[in-house]
């Protein structure tokens, strides 16, 4: 517990909504496979790991970038079994350099984010004239 979804995760949760979007538009089924109700079940079907994977522990809120990687490999696996590759490739590109480029930065200019709450002094306060 307390550990994000990992790659392995990740690439499961692609492959599996890869597989049910080709499947839907696998013509051996005919007319009786609408590709957008498996679309939509599968993006209903992440969207419960998602919030599965989302920890409130008193103030704190853990798992939103684990559950918001969770959804987006989901529609990456979706792109790829519709054949928007080109689509998939360029949102990899995009997710894994948010993933990556973005936490220097956070951490630069939000340095206590992660340690403060609403309840607590500002550093600029002097808790000595309460």
């Amino acid at each position: 517990m307390g550990h994000p979804a990992g790659i392995r995760t990740m690439a499961l949760i692609a492959a599996g909504s890869c597989l049910f979007t080709a499947l839907a538009l696998e013509p051996a089924f005919g007319s009786r496979v609408d590709p957008t109700r498996i679309a939509a079940q599968v993006v209903t079907g992440v969207g419960f790991l998602g919030a599965g994977s989302i920890l409130r522990q008193g103030e704190y809120v853990r798992g939103l970038t684990t559950a918001a990687s969770i959804w987006v490999a989901a529609s990456l696996g979706m792109a790829v079994g519709f054949g928007y590759f080109t689509i998939a490739i360029f949102t990899a590109a995009v997710v894994i350099l948010t993933l990556v480029a973005i936490r220097p930065i956070e951490n630069r200019f939000f340095k206590n984010r992660r340690t403060r709450r609403r309840s607590d002094p500002h550093p600029d306060e002097d808790s000595s004239q309460t």
